[in-house]
Parts: C-alpha cells; structure tokens; sequence
C-alpha cells in the first residue's frame, strides 16, 4: 500500500494527513496522539472511522493539524481518516456515510454585526 494523503476541515481547524500500513500509531504534529489529546472523548472521536469498519491497528496516520480549538482538530482529523480509508477501498464508503462520517460539518462560527454586542446579542437597554 502507497501513502494515501487527504485533509478534511471542520470549523477553523484544517487536518492534513498521510496515511499508510502500519501497527496503528496516530502521530499529530510531532506527537503521539495520547499526548496531542488527552482527553479520551477526543481520542474515541478520531479512531471512529477505524472502529466503524473494525480495521483498529491496521494502518498509521501522521497529521497536520492547524488552527481551531482541540473538538474541531478532533473531527477535522476524523474527516481526514475516513476520506482515506473510502480512497483505499471505495466499497467501505456506504458504511462511512451511514454514521456521517463521510460529509463536511459547514457550520462556521457567525461574524460580529457592527451595533451588535456579539453576532446577534444587542446591548443591554436601560429605560433610566
């Protein structure tokens, strides 16, 4: 099996990956994925893809991951997997799609209106 390179996007957060045959290591910017996230909820999150189709163990992934906060680098980086993985075997792609694995999140944070507090949040009003 040759490198297999995708990315996959979610929010602000960009996942650039190369993905091969190997023992299973997932290294992200340098580091082992226990270090990157040690947070178990966001370490299940990445591995969902491989859990879906049982194939735990069977490939190595090394990461790109910039920009966002640590959920959305979690599920950029799923993305990125799952795309390989349909790359690698088109027939493993009913099975991604079913759990939404397969399809982009486009939802972005809104911008700042000008006279708005926030996105959508006025300022307080005071009848004094």
């Amino acid at each position: 099996m040759e490198v297999i390179n995708t990315s996959g996007r979610r929010k602000t957060s960009v996942a650039r990956i190369y993905m091969t045959a190997g023992q299973g290591n997932i290294t992200i910017n340098g580091k082992d994925i226990k270090a990157y996230f040690p947070d178990e909820v966001l370490q299940t999150i990445v591995n969902q893809p491989f859990q879906t189709l049982e194939v735990i163990g069977k490939y190595d992934v090394t990461a790109n991951l910039k920009g966002g906060g640590v959920s959305g680098q979690a599920e950029a980086l799923r993305l990125a997997i799952a795309k390989a993985l349909v790359v690698e075997n088109a027939e493993t792609k009913s099975a991604l799609r079913k759990e939404g694995f397969v399809t982009r999140d486009p939802r972005m944070v809104e911008r700042k209106k000008f006279g708005k507090r926030k996105a959508r949040r006025s300022f307080q009003f005071s009848k004094r």
